[in-house]
């Protein structure tokens, strides 16, 4: 699916945030992370992205329906944070796409994906690893690069664009179901790289 054929619905358009992206991929983690953020920044709803095709899997917070594809904004950070709730599968190019001019239209500083790397290993403490061009800052954020992998899914897609500035983290997990721990240590990287202060404990 092309993005032209995507309904976004955009109430605001900030200038040079920084847009952050979470897809409901292995563990949840991108899901959980941005879900995370949404609630400790105080991020307003500002948009959506309407897929006809997608299952309509709906959330309800504080007694109101969450959009599957809901685009949010922390005014005090300028962050822009994309939040999915529904499986993308089969639009994968499409987002990227819509992403890409989104962050182009409002000449974003960059994009950040958060997402779930599997892992066989079990560990209370799962390691984080990245993709993106600052290097050493990365990775004194905690994160290693990530060498070896396959990345599948709207990350996938966004990679292989070379014209938008694209930052990626990845956390471990051994598991399919929800992983919390595993969107905790995104947060926790994710809190250094940006200096967001928020407490990734909870």
């Amino acid at each position: 699916m092309r993005a032209t054929d995507m309904q976004l619905r955009l109430q605001k358009r900030p200038k040079s945030p920084i847009i952050i992206e979470g897809f409901p991929g292995f563990g949840l983690v991108g899901t959980i992370a941005t879900e995370f953020l949404i609630k400790h920044l105080d991020a307003e709803p500002i948009g959506l992205i309407r897929l006809d095709e997608v299952p309509p899997v709906i959330a309800v917070h504080k007694g109101e329906a969450i959009e599957p594809l809901g685009i949010f904004y922390a005014k005090k950070t300028n962050i822009m944070i994309l939040h999915a709730l529904s499986s993308v599968q089969g639009f994968e190019w499409g987002l990227a796409g819509l992403l890409a001019k989104i962050a182009n239209d409002t000449k974003a500083k960059e994009i950040i994906s958060l997402e779930g790397v599997g892992s066989e290993a079990e560990s209370d403490q799962p390691r984080a690893f990245f993709m993106g061009k600052n290097e050493k800052r990365l990775k004194s954020c905690g994160a290693m690069p990530l060498q070896e992998g396959i990345i599948m899914g709207v990350t996938g897609a966004l990679l292989l664009k070379k014209d938008i500035p694209l930052t990626c983290f990845f956390a471990e997990t051994h598991s399919a179901l929800p992983d919390s721990r595993a969107a905790a240590k995104l947060i926790e990287i994710l809190d250094k790289y940006l200096g967001l202060k928020v407490d990734y404990k909870p």
